[in-house]
């Protein structure tokens, strides 16, 4: 990375812009910014790089030297170090981003009594049949949500008391320094309200909320897919004031033996005999809807498709169907016998020479060869 000019780093172009440059500052600070990868060197390092990059690309009279100069024409303006101008954009960049820069952030925090220790919206996993994703279906869903706890007011503490963070003194946040720079992250004790519990509620155990145990009836959709979510609204969890959240359901569909689904389409191995292959057989396949008539054309190849238009899988968004494809597996006998060999040998016969297309091929690529060791 050390090798890579400023431009190579900020991944733009020489003629780039000032808005391209601080787009492209501000994914790549995001991307590698030391909270979002604790412990992580290699990020950090490249943390450093795109500062650097973007202290010097950001003010035009620096970069007018270091396009003519590169890095050495910076050194007298301390090596790349930037203006007070570069800090100060810097500054404002990252306390819009993080909002957690030092020096004048006006982010006001909640109060305590306000906050919940939970969010409202919750998860849940539900493992279906294939066929209840094809065809949708109708599921009654047992799950827990959360409540606030009535005794301490959702707060985890006896009777509702709060005092002072100690990790944090209040603040809700603690400070770290990167260089130059100072940042800021919530509070792991207290997770930024500030505050924490005197002693604790004896009724939640100071979780700030209990358990409840709820029965959902939800309908499924045709052409659900594994990874798919819905929401049902107002049955998630229930903050302190008694607003409740919503329940997303996110879905895992159990695979079929014989049925393989890609997106809306369903693929299906469909085992042939090579006799039947070579006549061009028409035979009965199953669909998702019943029984479908594939029609083998002479000498089908081992692995060729034939494609069924609309016999796949609803689209769940309503955007039409997917297609069936019928994929030949070409099967051969394991063993065959005296007389079925004299058949083959009488059949191949009949053909000719079309039965030995190796010949024509092959002898010409022969006698090259022999003519080497001649």
């Amino acid at each position: 990375m050390e090798e890579l000019s400023y431009y190579e780093i900020l991944e733009v172009t020489r003629d780039a812009d000032k808005a391209t440059i601080k787009k492209a500052y501000r994914k790549m600070a995001k991307q590698y910014h030391p909270d979002k990868n604790p412990g992580d060197k290699e990020a950090e390092h490249k943390f450093k790089l795109c500062n650097e990059a973007y202290q010097c690309l950001s003010d035009e009279q620096q970069r007018s030297i270091y396009d003519r100069y590169g890095k050495e024409g910076l050194q007298g303006m301390g090596g790349g170090g930037g203006s007070q101008a570069g800090f100060d954009d810097l500054s404002s960049m990252f306390e819009e981003m993080f909002s957690g820069f030092t020096g004048g952030s006006s982010r006001r925090r909640r109060n305590p009594a306000d906050m919940d220790k939970y969010p409202l919206d919750m998860n849940i996993d539900l493992h279906i049949s294939f066929q209840e994703a094809v065809f949708g279906c109708e599921k009654e869903v047992q799950y827990k949500y959360k409540k606030a706890c009535k005794d301490c007011n959702g707060t985890g503490a006896k009777n509702g008391k709060l005092s002072t963070c100690s990790q944090c003194k209040g603040q809700g946040q603690v400070y770290m320094k990167q260089g130059f720079m100072t940042f800021s992250q919530t509070c792991p004790v207290c997770n930024g309200s500030g505050t924490a519990a005197a002693d604790k509620c004896r009724t939640c155990h100071a979780k700030g909320y209990e358990e409840v145990e709820e029965e959902v009836t939800i309908n499924i959709p045709k052409g659900i897919d594994r990874g798919n979510r819905l929401r049902v609204a107002g049955k998630g969890n229930i903050g302190k004031k008694g607003i409740r959240g919503d329940l997303y359901i996110t879905f895992d569909v159990e695979e079929d033996k014989h049925f393989i689904r890609n997106d809306n389409d369903v693929y299906i191995e469909i085992p042939i005999f090579f006799t039947q292959a070579i006549k061009g057989d028409t035979i009965s396949i199953p669909s998702l809807t019943g029984e479908l008539e594939l029609k083998l054309h002479t000498g089908t190849k081992d692995k060729e498709r034939f494609t069924f238009r609309g016999e796949g899988i609803d689209d769940v968004h309503g955007h039409g169907k997917g297609d069936l494809i019928a994929i030949i597996n070409l099967q051969y006998p394991k063993k065959l016998t005296s007389g079925q060999l004299e058949l083959l040998d009488k059949l191949q016969e009949s053909f000719g020479i079309e039965s030995k297309p190796h010949e024509n091929v092959l002898d010409s690529v022969i006698d090259k060869m022999k003519s080497w060791f001649k």
